[in-house]
């Protein structure tokens, strides 16, 4: 018996394997949500500094797999909701789940319900985010800024208390209101309409690329030999710049909205 036409397409389209191409970004998604895994094992265990460190590499990673899919042409709408599913897990739960251990365990009901209160507040900014994705009317400089803090700073942010434990100690940086003002802070911040810097379309002028590149030369050896200080530090700056991006799309809005306004009609004074 002869197989039709369809048939055999479909076992063409089946045995037909992916590039590599569209497989190395997925694999960069799945080694970040690894480490974000791992960051939660370390806390249960108490290695805190291991934990922190752990959700930094899931951070990079996760940096790293969208521009590698942009650099490779590898993007997919699988390795989209793959790299949705693990920035939740990574940038939401795990943060959530290392300060309950560390330090809102001891305020019982309350302390379980701000964290479970973050991770909901992650699963909406990250579902805002895909949301966003198809909005084809946005105005070209929309793409300069986010709508509230992204996935990974957001994380970043939240985890500072813990950061700064490790230069000033416990006493104050593991104080359970001080780790739930931030908690509601930063859940706050990831799904208000706040505008952030993206920083994916900053381009280097030619005669800045040599001294960007020693900027981030000094940051990777102050991040190996001073790791806290310099991700303490790097955390500072990043708040520091909520006020100028604010202004920033402030004045964007403004010259949106001057050439939107029509022209005055003329007058029919003097006919």
């Amino acid at each position: 018996m002869t197989k039709t036409t369809p048939e055999i397409t479909l076992r063409k389209r089946r045995l037909r394997g992916l590039s590599i191409n569209t497989m190395i970004p997925n694999i960069l998604t799945l080694m970040a949500l690894a480490a974000g895994l791992t960051a939660m094992r370390f806390a249960i265990q108490e290695r805190w500094e291991y934990a922190v460190l752990a959700l930094v590499a899931s951070a990079i990673l996760d940096t790293l797999d969208g521009r590698v899919a942009r650099l490779l042409k590898g993007a997919s709408k699988f390795g989209a909701e793959l790299d949705s599913l693990s920035d939740f897990v990574c940038f939401g739960v795990a943060p959530a789940m290392i300060l309950y251990l560390w330090s809102m365990q001891v305020a019982g009901k309350v302390g379980w319900i701000l964290v479970m209160l973050f991770a909901m507040c992650m699963a909406l900014r990250l579902a805002r985010f895909n949301v966003a994705l198809e909005d084809e009317n946005a105005p070209a400089w929309k793409a300069q800024f986010f709508t509230g803090v992204p996935a990974p700073a957001g994380a970043g942010l939240v985890l500072l208390p813990l950061v700064l434990s490790f230069l000033v100690g416990d006493q104050i940086a593991r104080n359970p209101w001080v780790v739930a003002s931030c908690l509601f802070v930063v859940g706050g911040l990831l799904v208000s309409s706040f505008p952030t810097f993206s920083f994916k379309k900053v381009k280097i002028p030619p005669r800045w690329i040599l001294p960007t590149m020693l900027i981030v030369a000094s940051i990777a050896a102050f991040s190996v030999t001073v790791p806290w200080i310099t991700l303490s530090t790097v955390l500072l700056i990043y708040i520091c710049s909520f006020p100028l991006s604010y202004q920033a799309h402030r004045r964007h809005e403004r010259r949106l909205d001057a050439t939107s306004q029509p022209s005055d009609p003329p007058s029919d004074e003097g006919d």
